[in-house]
């Protein structure tokens, strides 16, 4: 089993009438382009691709999180995921993936970083 995940929040960017989530959400898109390019890349021995319903980070949306056990964990926002940037921005976020993967502390300094990923951290979290 694989001990590196990314986590996805499903609930970002949604349109809310009547207190019920209408259509589909900008978080739900950019999941359904990052499994395209995880499933065709073949990187379920690297990591783990998992949705969430909430991140609690509504006023950065949209949100993913990179996480193993060990490891420091991020959270990043600021995703666009109604662009035409999400291919983009969707790669960077694979490639990054794959980065901390390979990394035995978690830690993704700013100069390694995929650009479209150089801003946007909402927090960094020490292992513990």
């Amino acid at each position: 089993m694989n001990e590196h995940t990314l986590f996805v929040c499903t609930t970002c960017a949604s349109v809310w009438e009547k207190g019920k989530r209408v259509g589909q959400s900008g978080g739900e898109k950019f999941l359904e382009r990052l499994q395209t390019l995880y499933d065709r890349a073949e990187l379920q021995h690297r990591f783990n691709l998992q949705a969430v319903e909430c991140m609690s980070a509504c006023d950065r949306s949209c949100t993913f999180s990179l996480a193993a056990p060990g490891k420091y964990s991020y959270l990043f926002g600021d995703i666009d995921a109604n662009t035409e940037t999400l291919e983009e921005i969707s790669s960077a976020v694979i490639e990054c993936a794959v980065q901390y993967s390979d990394k035995p502390d978690g830690l993704l300094p700013w100069s390694e970083r995929p650009k479209p990923l150089k801003k946007g951290i909402v927090a960094k979290i020490p292992p513990v």
